[in-house]
């Protein structure tokens, strides 16, 4: 994706309003992190956090000591702060590091290993299952966040937004990567459409505010094409052609 800036600020300014950096929903989000079940004490890992709402959600539920990682320096900033307003410093770790990169103290050791709407840190949906997997005990939860699509996207859809149509399977080829790679499905929660427009019009609504408040930042051109581009593509044929659903797996 060419953005003609420094994409982790671009995300930082089109996020800037979302809790969740994803199309699902913070009520299905909590309703989410409630089928959890996870045990007293349980340890937790959540590549590419965001800013750890989700880590957040899990530690007011569960009594666990959680790991966050991301990359973006605007997000992990943002999701300090946010960790310690809800006074969960003390159980939740968050680094400022490649998610792929990282490896617990001991495989196989996770009770609930989760990479939401970042399958590109181990390359693809597959790659994120398989790695996930690892740091997983037996009996633990893999969940991963993914697109998928819902018809066949049009060339047009595809040429404006320089999206592959191998971005993504459908909901139902997502499920059976999963079981190819071992795990059983527990449970899958699908953003609707007004999910999926929340998480696309706040971007567009935090990229004009910007604009009209910091007039001078050279990347503001950039900054309003890229947006202006993504909106148009979305309601012209993404609201149609694509998805978005939470999976989530137990490692036998």
């Amino acid at each position: 994706m060419d953005l003609g800036m420094d994409m982790w600020k671009y995300f930082g300014i089109t996020h800037a309003d979302h809790a969740v950096m994803d199309p699902l929903s913070l009520e299905k989000t909590e309703e989410l992190v409630g089928l959890l079940q996870l045990p007293d004490g349980g340890l937790v890992l959540d590549v590419a956090c965001g800013k750890a709402e989700f880590l957040c959600l899990v530690a007011e539920a569960y009594n666990v000591k959680a790991t966050g990682i991301d990359l973006s320096p605007y997000t992990i900033e943002a999701a300090r702060k946010n960790v310690e307003i809800r006074g969960l410093a003390d159980r939740i770790e968050l680094l400022h590091a490649d998610g792929g990169k990282y490896e617990p103290n001991a495989p196989e050791s996770l009770d609930l290993a989760s990479c939401i709407g970042a399958s590109w840190v181990y390359q693809n949906h597959r790659g994120t299952l398989e790695a996930l997997t690892k740091m997983t005990r037996p009996g633990g939860l893999v969940l991963v966040g993914e697109p998928f699509w819902m018809t066949d996207p049009a060339p047009e859809y595809l040429k404006l937004t320089g999206h592959d149509p191998n971005l993504c399977a459908s909901h139902a080829e997502n499920v059976t990567i999963g079981e190819d790679v071992g795990l059983a499905l527990l449970y899958t929660q699908v953003a609707n459409p007004d999910d999926w427009d929340r998480y696309e019009g706040l971007q567009w609504q935090a990229a004009e505010r910007y604009a009209t408040d910091h007039p001078d930042d050279p990347d503001v051109e950039a900054l309003l094409r890229s947006t202006r581009k993504s909106r148009d593509a979305y309601l012209r044929w993404g609201r149609n052609c694509l998805g978005w659903a939470m999976y989530l797996f137990r490692k036998p």
